[in-house]
Formats: C-alpha cells, structure tokens, sequence
C-alpha cells in the first residue's frame, strides 16, 4: 500500500462499559481494519442493520469500535490485489462491513480484495447504493427462486414486510419479469406506492388470516419473506405445490413453528437468503442481473431519499420505529 492521508471522517461505534454509541471521529489510514484494497467511499446507505448497529438496539458489531455502514460504493485509489487498479470504480456490501471490518460511513474504507465487486457498467456509484445490500438480497432471492423452477405462469408471488427496502425493490423486480406480486403491509398510507412499484394486491398486515392447520388453502406460487415467525408459518400452509419461499429477514421473530406436512406434501421449498456469505461468483453474477434483467425500472421511486454524511446520525430513529418507507442512500463523499 503506498497510498496515504493525514486524516479523514468516519462514523464510528463505540462501547464502553456495555454501552454503545457513535459518533464521528477524525481517524488515519492506519486506523481502519487490515484489507488488501483502499477505496474512497463517495456513497453509502441506510439499512434497518445500520440503525441497530448505530443505536446499540441489537448487537450487531463483533469488535469496537468500528466505522458503521454495510455497503459502500467509491474508487480504488491503492491496490495491493492485481484485480483492482487506482480509479476503478468498485462497491461493497455486505460481507463483513460493520460488524468485523469498518464499514461504509467513512470517507476512505480499506478491505479484502474477495469482497470487492466493479460497479457493473451503466449503473452510478448512487445507483449501487439505492440498490446495496437491499437489492442484492432482493435479487438474489429471485434468483435463487427462478433456479428452484419458479416462473411468472406458475402464480402469483407474496411479498412481507412490503415497504421495505428489501421488500420493495422484490416488488419491483419481480413485477419487471412478469410476475403478479400481492404486498403485506401494515401501512396504509403506503398503498399508491405499493401500487405505484408494481403490487397488483395489497393485503393488511394485521388482517391476515393466518389459520391453524398444518395446510391450509394454497394461495401462492412463491414468496419472499421479511418477517419471520407467525406469517412465515402461515406462508408454508398456504403455499402452493412446488413453491418457493425466499425467507430473508427475521422482522417479526426469529422462531418458525411448522409441520414437515407442506414440504412433503405440496414440495414446497424454504430457500434461506444470507446476502452477507455468499460466495464470490455467485455475488458476481447477481450484480450483473441487477445492472440487466434485475434493474428495478422504479429505483429512483424506491430510493429517492438522499443524505449528506452529515445528516446520517439523525436517520437510524425512523428505521428503528418502522417510520421508513423504501431507501435512503448517504452521501460520503464532500465533493461529489
């Protein structure tokens, strides 16, 4: 590494006798955690896993202090990975980002080459981070389903947890490959949008029938799930013969209380997302589809909230009460 600076911003957490803040701090190179490639962040983003970091309301960090922030996008400026040369345009997310590496709310990052994805061509450092770790687990939940067999002429797909980021940028990309996409959600207010990104029916949150049986009625080709819990549960019974459930969050609970009955009985197929391990060639391809096929035609809809670097510590309360709807994306970098 023959790159260097005095000193630059980051936004850091901290935890000092159990207790956990954040703050920004004026830090050197030599002060982030160890990695093969130094990228200049220009954006970031918020995810519902920031503000609980930021907030110390679950703990999700695994050594302190560490800048927060799971995704970044920005340029190479030193490489000691061939892979990666000065200037080349680059994005993270994910991985281990703010939990055991410092993350995105940084002016510079510094990280391990296996991490590093090229922004694909056509997409801005912005356009990366409307999508970051939301539209990668998105993404990569339709496509794990779509190489489980699921089609558009299969039936409709659900979507929990609608208003999301996650949950909106799969409606949005599975209405753009034809899909008929029924939204749950628990914010009526939120209807036009849910409609506007490409819902053909809304269903209330806190209407659901959620019966009892180990099957009920088949209602759905495919799901993707945020929540977790009792409306998982009910998504197994009600699932339809062969479908497919992207289980990728744990909103509601952790806990899944089911009966081996759906999946012996009408095949269905519990498909577990993890955004943060996935292999290397895999994360490749899924950021190629989410630059082609995958690109959200309502992104700027979804993600048309935009920060300053500044503005972030002001944020993580709404996503902590559930008051967000769709993304935010930060702006690091001052000049950009």
């Amino acid at each position: 590494m023959t790159f260097d600076i005095k000193s630059f911003r980051a936004f850091r957490i901290h935890r000092q006798d159990r207790q956990v803040s954040a703050r920004f701090d004026d830090i050197a190179l030599s002060d982030l955690t160890a990695g093969d490639v130094v990228v200049r962040v220009t954006y970031s983003d918020i995810n519902y896993k920031d503000a609980l970091a930021a907030t110390g309301t679950a703990p999700i960090l695994r050594k302190y202090p560490l800048a927060g922030g799971i995704d970044l996008a920005g340029d190479v400026v030193d490489s000691s990975d061939p892979r990666f040369t000065p200037g080349q345009r680059v994005l993270v997310t994910g991985c281990g980002l703010s939990e055991t590496q410092d993350g995105g709310y940084a002016e510079y990052a510094r990280v391990p080459g296996d991490w590093v994805i090229p922004v694909p061509p056509g997409m801005t450092d912005a356009d990366a981070m409307k999508l970051g770790t939301a539209g990668f687990t998105a993404a990569l939940a339709v496509h794990r389903m779509e190489q489980n067999g699921q089609q558009p002429v299969s039936g409709p797909v659900v979507v929990t947890g609608a208003t999301g980021g996650v949950g909106s940028l799969a409606i949005n990309m599975l209405a753009g490959r034809g899909y008929e996409v029924v939204a749950v959600s628990g914010k009526s207010e939120a209807d036009a949008y849910l409609h506007e990104i490409g819902a053909s029916q809304i269903l209330r949150r806190q209407s659901l029938d959620l019966g009892s049986k180990p099957m009920e009625a088949a209602l759905w080709a495919g799901a993707v799930d945020n929540v977790g819990g009792e409306v998982l549960t009910w998504l197994t019974r009600t699932m339809g013969y062969g479908g497919n459930i992207a289980s990728v969050g744990l909103a509601a609970s952790h806990e899944l209380r089911t009966t081996v009955m759906p999946f012996i009985l009408r095949g269905v197929n519990l498909l577990g997302i993890n955004s943060v391990a996935t292999p290397r060639e895999l994360r490749l391809a899924v950021w190629h589809r989410l630059a082609t096929d995958l690109r959200p035609a309502k992104l700027d809809r979804i993600a048309g909230g935009q920060v300053t670097f500044e503005e972030l510590p002001a944020q993580f309360d709404d996503y902590i009460k559930g008051r967000v709807i769709g993304r935010t994306v930060v702006r690091i970098a001052r000049n950009t």
